[in-house]
């Protein structure tokens, strides 16, 4: 990866912008979650334990999409997950985060669902991935893939959120929209109301 020219310091730019966002919203702590897009061939990811709120060009690591070479162990934790999300959809961007509110409600849920207009305006649901090993493991990168074809976002239990797009702020926008929704219902249930009050007789689709 060139990194002395005007796309790397766009794609640099766009890295740093979305993660600083990512960070100042509550959606990591100050060393997790990671980024990446696809370029043709090849991914960029953030580098292994960086900060995401304070990202630089030695943070974004350049590794093959199928193949393992030298990038590899300097890449995130979660890069094998990345490249089979991305060899299996035709997405170009992954935002992978840890929100709390989020993380919180998908420990006894399978599905995530918003009772506000706005959160409902953009998803009416989104699923809960439930697998033995949550970081980087060889489940995740086996079941994510599919279920990102189906949806924009999938919640893992206990673990955090993984969105995709077309680039890496409409995972960023749909990130911040699923967090902001589950604060909402987590406020609305501990001032007592059940969800099935809150639900009422809207209806709630596959999405």
């Amino acid at each position: 990866m060139n990194k002395e020219g005007e796309s790397f310091k766009r794609l640099i730019e766009e890295f740093s912008r979305v993660g600083r966002v990512l960070f100042t919203g509550g959606l990591n702590n100050s060393h997790s979650g990671n980024l990446s897009v696809r370029l043709g061939d090849r991914v960029v990811i953030t580098r292994r334990g960086a900060m995401l709120g304070e990202l630089s060009a030695d943070d974004l690591v350049d590794v093959g999409l199928i193949e393992d070479d030298s990038g590899i162990a300097l890449a995130s934790t979660e890069v094998k997950v990345h490249r089979a999300v991305f060899a299996a959809t035709s997405h170009l961007a992954i935002v992978h985060t840890h929100p709390r509110t989020a993380t919180a409600l998908s420990m006894g849920r399978d599905f995530l669902v918003p009772v506000d207009d706005e959160g409902r305006y953009y998803f009416k649901r989104i699923p809960v991935l439930a697998v033995r090993a949550s970081i980087g493991s060889d489940d995740l990168e086996r079941e994510l893939p599919a279920m990102l074809k189906d949806y924009p976002i999938v919640m893992v239990r206990g673990h955090g959120a993984f969105a995709v797009g077309g680039n890496l702020e409409e995972g960023l926008q749909i990130t911040h929209a699923l967090e902001w929704s589950c604060d909402i219902l987590l406020r609305c249930l501990a001032l007592g109301m059940t969800e099935e009050d809150l639900m009422d007789d809207r209806t709630h689709g596959e999405w």
